[in-house]
């Protein structure tokens, strides 16, 4: 399935549940699309395939920190900041999520991720579970936060 095919896969299958979404410019992504309201958390996901890796398809979504964690962590020297991100790494495996720490729009954030990369089966069922899954990982990810930091 080529780039454009299986954007219009991706739209169709958002437009016939009835998900708001939006595409966003990305030049490191074939496409990137914003789904509003995704997964049994109502999450804002992103769903792209990345340009250096075709018919790769990644569903993630971003947790932002609170603005004391944030302070918090910019006061860390490079040494704490590594601990920290070593414990986010650990639990993102213990969930098995990819994960990126992110800065974005002044905010911290942690990425997680679930890639499908087998072409043959992305289909609207695989889709909309990893949905659901991202949006699991990402509820599991705020509630570590709260509870580690």
């Amino acid at each position: 399935m080529n780039s454009s095919k299986m954007q219009e896969n991706i739209e169709r299958w958002l437009t016939h549940e009835g998900h708001s979404f939006e595409e966003i410019k990305n030049k490191v992504n074939s496409f990137q699309i914003l789904v509003r309201h995704a997964g049994q958390y109502g999450i804002p996901t992103e769903i792209f395939e990345p340009k250096a890796q075709p018919g790769i398809l990644v569903i993630g979504a971003k947790v932002t920190m609170k603005n004391n964690q944030i302070a918090r962590y910019l006061r860390f020297n490079k040494e704490e900041k590594g601990i920290f991100e070593k414990k986010v790494v650990n639990f993102c495996n213990s969930i098995h999520a990819i994960n990126k720490m992110i800065t974005e729009d002044g905010k911290q954030k942690i990425g997680v991720y679930f890639v499908l990369d087998d072409k043959e089966n992305i289909n609207q069922q695989t889709v909309f579970d990893a949905m659901d899954r991202v949006s699991e990982m990402h509820e599991k990810a705020a509630r570590f936060l709260m509870k580690t930091f």
